[in-house]
């Protein structure tokens, strides 16, 4: 990308799946750096010493902090934000911890974003943000109109969300517990096997930042297509991948869990723009004058159906399996099985 060159690239939460997704695409492009945030030193020295990149710029900092994030947004031209607590059960049982760091920590990013100028702010969601029913998906709900707000006040920093379902062999995620527990001659503990999730590579989870990077107005949502599977049918993929004998047990919904996720609501749907992959959802430019709303509404909103994955393409098992054998860490994983 031709915008990219000589530039400075921040990422926050930098030492996670996603940060090492974009080192990958983009260590040899024309960035003049790419600047790596995140409260990890130990993630942080892992990274140094497997990329040996002088091009990578290590800063150590929290985004609840304002103080260390102003530190280190000095020079930034854009910034991919991704810093997050992204676990259900654990942002369950400390709720404000997902505030701190999902809500204060994204108006922080922002602030500091605004303050020296930086260009371009992508904030990485999530779809339990959609009809959220979790502590998680709440405060990334929170963190999205945050986000949206912010774009209100600001003519010199666009800001602009990207949201996005499961994706595959991310940190903490169920690929990896399958694999795991299959390496480790135990059962496969599934929470509902009618539970519907969506499926996205990394790959494709970058790829839908760089969209939303090429393409936003300020305040614009920006959504990736997706195929979906049961919870059960991705249990079988990966037991027919590793060991087909395995014992698939049923353990019941987790605290927190829905049967299924939204990427786009009733609402969101009825305004958004079709991009083939893609959906966008533009920023809701009305203003406090509320009045004039109050005699006619739009009839669009109750007709529009959300976009879930119930509804979404529904990938059987063999499908599963090809998508699984296309990520490099399902390949390694099967390798040290041989």
């Amino acid at each position: 990308m031709e915008d990219f060159n000589g530039k400075t690239l921040m990422i926050t939460g930098g030492t996670g799946s996603f940060g090492n997704a974009v080192l990958s695409r983009f260590l040899n492009s024309g960035l003049g750096e790419i600047r790596i945030f995140s409260r990890d030193e130990k993630k942080q020295d892992d990274m140094r010493k497997a990329y040996q990149n002088d091009k990578i710029k290590f800063h150590i900092g929290d985004v609840r902090d304002i103080s260390s994030v102003r530190n280190a947004v000095y020079g930034v031209d854009y910034i991919f934000h991704a810093a997050a607590l992204k676990q259900v059960p654990s942002c369950e049982f400390f709720p404000f911890e997902a505030v701190k760091t999902n809500i204060l920590g994204t108006d922080n990013v922002l602030s500091c974003a605004i303050e020296e100028g930086v260009k371009k702010v992508i904030c990485l969601s999530t779809d339990k943000a959609a009809y959220p029913i979790n502590a998680m998906g709440t405060s990334k709900a929170m963190m999205e109109k945050v986000a949206l707000a912010k774009s209100r006040t600001t003519n010199k920093t666009l800001i602009t969300c990207t949201r996005y379902g499961n994706v595959m062999c991310s940190r903490g995620s169920v690929i990896p517990l399958f694999i795991e527990q299959i390496k480790a001659g135990q059962a496969l503990m599934i929470t509902n096997p009618n539970m519907t999730r969506f499926l996205m590579s990394l790959e494709e989870a970058v790829e839908l930042v760089l969209f939303a990077y090429e393409n936003a107005e300020p305040g614009d949502l920006f959504i990736q297509k997706s195929p979906a599977c049961t919870v059960g049918d991705l249990a079988r993929a990966v037991s027919e991948l590793f060991n087909p004998g395995a014992e698939r047990r049923t353990i019941g919904t987790r605290h927190g869990e829905k049967l299924f996720e939204t990427l786009a609501t009733s609402e969101e749907k009825a305004k958004a723009e079709d991009l083939g992959g893609y959906f966008r959802i533009p920023l809701d430019g009305r203003d406090l004058n509320y009045g004039k709303y109050f005699e006619s509404g739009e009839r669009l909103f109750d007709e529009a159906e959300p976009y879930t994955s119930h509804n979404t393409e529904r990938l059987n098992v063999g499908e599963i399996k090809k998508r699984l054998l296309r990520l490099n860490y399902v390949q390694m994983e099967l390798k040290g099985v041989v």
